[in-house]
């Protein structure tokens, strides 16, 4: 066993967190509300989409579950690269991918182009998912971790509220094309963020051991204001080899298929509500009334903003009463919300507080998700066990308006849809209670 001494992953575990390691995981924030607001931005302006290629449901549906796909292949493919190649390399990466695909998707002149371009940019969100989720999680103290590692989930709904916002305003004024212009200026500029203030986390290193690892490790641990070591421990057998079988390892086999199949059947449900408000609310069929594109926008910010406020509190909740168990009852949660979100509003307040409290539970159970996958998995695979369940939750993220379009297109009443769709919180609740997890992992 190293001596905790030598093992920079034993001084960041115990160590209390600076104000280096903070920044770290404040930018990790920034980067979760990236992708928040980019995968977002489809559903933000999917009505004018709609509008100009004169969509069915069922259409715009396929074009909404364009960057779910990318994201799920990203998440396995480049998932893993963060094991390979590294946290912050693969982060650099990710976000290049994201830039291109989110400017293209302004010149795109057709569905088949638009979907061209955010499948790219889903495959940028996917691999950066995993490997900023490692990055919280090992740049962290064990004491704080829980608290870091909610605090980068809120980002996704941060994001998306604040883009929301910017969203609703930007389509006053302006088509569809410009909320991804928006988002490709606010992804190129994190990527000096990145750059200067995201050193690669000492696990990795310790674990990869590149050329030069102990000055390398040296230099991200001066970087985050902790003390150096003189020497590397040996590396733990386990460690020197990693693959993606690793996961399906007797240890992790039953985690890897809980955790994936339950984050897969969770947000079949929770992107239900995200990429398919603006355009419920835009049917009169549904909302009473026409609201416009710009008022769908902006109600969709604010159910981000109730997942911002819930995953921010669900952190305590995670540190009082163990992961498992408050995840647990955030899914109950949200398969009661999102089942009562088929009543719809008649109003724009009536529909905002039904997201909001949607937004809450929802979320939460994302945050759990999230942070179970940083506490089951060792350094050596934990970005390729990310990445792997990821990719099998983005099948059930693609799905969600594919499969919500098609209900709506056989004309079954938003009651019926919505009850369907909150199957899905409801079956990774099952799964969840399954899951190898103690009260004291955090």
């Amino acid at each position: 066993m190293a001596d905790s001494s030598t093992d920079p992953r034993s001084i960041l575990d115990d160590a209390p967190m600076t104000a280096r390691q903070w920044i770290a995981v404040i930018i990790t924030i920034f980067l979760n509300a990236l992708d928040g607001f980019d995968v977002l931005s489809s559903a933000f302006a999917g009505p004018g989409i709609k509008k100009e290629w004169h969509l069915a449901p069922d259409g715009l549906g396929a074009v909404l579950s364009m960057e779910l796909i990318g994201m799920g292949l990203g998440s396995l493919l480049l998932g893993g690269a963060a094991d390979r190649f590294g946290r912050r390399r693969t982060t650099l990466a990710c976000l290049l991918l994201m830039v291109v695909g989110m400017f293209m998707a302004t010149t795109a002149t057709s569905p088949v182009g638009l979907s061209i371009w955010r499948i790219i940019t889903g495959l940028g969100i996917g691999g950066m998912l995993a490997a900023i989720n490692a990055i919280a999680f090992e740049l962290s103290s064990r004491k704080a971790r829980s608290m870091a590692m909610s605090l980068m989930v809120i980002g996704y709904p941060l994001g998306a509220f604040l883009g929301g916002l910017v969203a609703a305003q930007l389509l006053k004024a302006h088509d569809w094309r410009s909320v991804f212009l928006f988002g490709g200026t606010m992804t190129a500029i994190c990527l000096p963020l990145v750059w200067f203030l995201v050193p690669e986390t000492p696990a990795w290193l310790m674990r990869a051991r590149p050329a030069g690892a102990l000055e390398r490790i040296n230099r991200a641990l001066a970087a985050l204001r902790q003390p150096a070591i003189g020497a590397l421990p040996p590396p733990a057998p386990h460690e020197q080899k990693a693959s993606l079988a690793d996961i399906f390892s007797p240890a992790l086999r039953k985690a890897t298929l809980i955790l994936s199949l339950g984050y897969a059947a969770h947000a079949l449900t929770f992107y239900y509500i995200l990429k398919m408000t603006p355009s419920i609310m835009s049917d009169p069929q549904f909302a009473g009334q026409n609201f416009t594109q710009a008022q769908g926008a902006g109600v969709l910010a604010y159910a981000n903003l109730g997942g911002a406020i819930g995953g921010a509190a669900f952190g305590w909740f995670m540190h009082r009463f163990g992961i498992k168990q408050a995840t647990l009852v955030a899914l109950a949660l949200s398969v009661l919300l999102v089942a009562r979100f088929g009543f719809g509003a008649n109003s724009l307040m009536g529909w905002t507080l039904a997201v909001v409290s949607v937004g809450l539970f929802t979320n939460s159970a994302i945050v759990g998700f999230y942070t179970a996958f940083a506490a089951v998995y060792p350094t050596h695979v934990k970005a390729t066990g990310t990445g792997f369940a990821l990719s099998i939750g983005r099948a059930g993220a693609a799905l969600s308006p594919y499969l919500a379009g098609t209900l709506f297109k056989a004309q079954l009443g938003l009651m019926t849809v919505s009850v369907i769709m909150a199957t899905g919180s409801l079956l990774a609740l099952a799964l969840m209670l399954f899951l190898p997890l103690r009260r004291d992992q955090h």
